[in-house]
C-alpha cells in the first residue's frame, strides 16, 4: 500500500496533546500541524500565509488530512501554536528526526545560539528569543534546539539541549559561552567528546593557553610536539589564512592551572586567522581545548565544520526563511514556528534531486505537489 503524504509527520506529531477545550477543537490539531509544516515548506513566513497556503490548497490537502471543518483561520493557527506545549513539540521533533535519518556517528555536532530579533515582546519585558540548536554538519539536520530569552542564559539552555540529543561517538562544538566543566563533564558522560572555545573569560586557562602557546610560538615550536596546518582560502577578494598549532603532549595538557577538571583532555590548540581585505588586514588569535586527540589538520577542519552552522543554518533561516523579521511572538508561537522552519530546513536540506538552494526549494514545492510530496518523503 502506498505511504499517505506526511504520514511520517503524522506518526511522530500525531500524539501531541490538544491544548484546546469545548468549541475550540473543531478543527483537528494533527490537520492543523501538517498544514502549517507544509505552508512553511512552501514559503509561508507567518499565520496569515499558512491559512492562505490552506485556503488555496484545499482540494489537494483533502486527499489526505479529514479537514471536517475546511481550513482554520490564521487566527486559529496562531492560538493553537501559542498553545501547544514547546517541550512536548521539541520532542516529537527529536523522535521525528532520529526516525528521518540515522546520524553519522564520529561526525561534528554544532551548537550555537541565535536570535529572533522580531519577536521581542515589550510588554512581557522579553527581549528578541535566543534558539540555541543542535546541527549536525555531516547529515546538515537540525538535531534539537531550546528558547532562551537572554544570551548569557545559553549556559542554562545548552545543557538541557545535550539532555535530548545522542551524540555518542559524536565531537561537540561549542563557542566560548559553553566552555564549562560541567558541559565538558556531561558531553564526555554522554559518550561524545568536546571541542570548546576559551576566551579572556576563562582567567587562569585563557591567560596559560596564551602563554604557553606564546612561549613556544616566539622559540619556532623547536623541537616540541606541536603539530601544524594551514589553510588558504580566496572568495570574493578576500584572502582568508587559517593556521592551527595542536599538542596532545601529556606534559602539556597539564599545563594549564585546572587542567585537571577538563574531563578527559587530550588535545590543546591555537588558531590564528588572517583577513586581508583592500583596505585592511584582521588578525585574530584563538584558543581550544578537546577531549579529542586531534592533529592541528583535524583540528582545523573540526572547527571549520563548526562555523558552517552559520552558512547552513542561520543564515538559512534570516534569508530563506524570513526569521529575522518573524512578529510572531505571543505565548508559545515563535518557538513552535521555530520548530516549523527547522523541519522545513530538514526536509528540503535532505531533498536531492533538485540541485538549488533552499529559497528556491521552497518556491519549487509551492509551485508543484509532486516535488513537495518529495520534500515529505525524504
Amino acid at each position: 500500500m502506498e505511504e499517505q503524504p506526511a504520514s511520517k509527520i503524522t506518526e511522530y506529531f500525531g500524539k501531541l496533546s490538544d491544548p484546546r477545550i469545548g468549541n475550540a477543537t473543531r478543527h483537528k490539531l494533527i490537520d492543523i500541524i501538517v498544514i502549517a509544516i507544509c505552508a512553511v515548506i512552501c514559503g509561508a513566513d507567518g499565520w496569515s500565509d499558512v491559512a492562505l497556503y490552506g485556503k488555496t490548497k484545499r482540494k489537494w490537502l483533502q486527499e489526505f488530512l479529514e479537514l471536517p471543518h475546511g481550513i482554520p483561520s490564521h487566527d486559529t493557527f496562531g492560538r493553537v501554536f501559542s498553545k501547544i506545549d514547546p517541550q512536548e513539540f521539541e520532542k516529537s521533533f527529536l523522535e521525528w528526526v532520529q526516525a528521518l535519518q540515522e546520524i553519522t556517528e564520529g561526525q561534528v555536532i554544532a551548537i550555537d545560539g541565535k536570535q529572533l530579533r522580531a519577536a521581542h515582546d515589550r510588554r512581557e519585558g522579553k527581549n528578541g528569543l535566543y534558539m540555541v540548536s543542535a546541527w549536525a554538519t555531516a547529515n546538515r539536520l537540525v538535531l534539537g534546539q531550546t528558547k532562551v530569552y537572554e544570551k548569557s542564559n545559553e549556559i542554562t539552555a545548552i545543557p538541557k539541549l545535550l539532555n535530548l540529543l545522542d551524540i555518542q561517538g559524536c565531537l561537540v562544538t561549542i563557542d566560548a559561552i559553553g566552555t564549562q566543566i560541567e558541559i565538558a563533564q556531561q558531553i564526555t558522560a554522554k559518550g561524545g567528546d568536546y571541542l570548546l572555545a576559551v576566551k579572556e573569560n576563562q582567567g587562569y586557562l585563557y591567560e596559560d593557553l596564551q602563554h604557553l602557546f606564546g612561549f613556544d610560538q616566539q622559540q619556532g615550536f623547536d623541537g616540541i610536539g606541536y603539530t601544524h596546518a594551514r589553510k588558504v582560502d580566496n572568495n570574493h577578494g578576500r584572502l582568508e589564512i587559517r593556521e592551527c598549532w595542536a599538542i596532545s603532549e601529556p606534559e602539556y595538557l597539564t599545563y594549564p592551572r585546572g587542567s585537571q577538571n577538563w574531563k578527559g583532555l587530550q588535545t590543546l590548540a591555537m588558531i590564528v586567522s588572517e583577513r586581508r581585505l583592500e583596505e585592511r588586514v584582521e588578525i585574530k588569535t584563538r584558543y581550544f581545548i578537546s577531549s579529542r586527540r586531534m592533529d592541528a589538520k583535524a583540528f582545523l577542519k573540526a572547527k571549520r565544520s563548526h562555523w558552517a552552522i552559520e552558512n547552513g543554518l542561520h543564515w538559512v533561516l534570516d534569508v530563506a526563511f524570513q526569521e529575522d523579521r518573524s512578529r510572531v511572538r505571543k505565548d508559545h508561537a515563535p518557538e513552535n514556528l521555530a520548530v516549523l522552519r527547522h523541519m522545513a530546513v530538514n526536509l528540503l536540506k535532505q531533498e536531492k534531486t533538485l540541485k538549488v538552494g533552499v529559497h528556491a526549494k521552497r518556491l519549487q514545492a509551492g509551485w508543484d505537489d509532486v516535488y513537495l510530496l518529495k520534500g515529505l518523503s525524504s
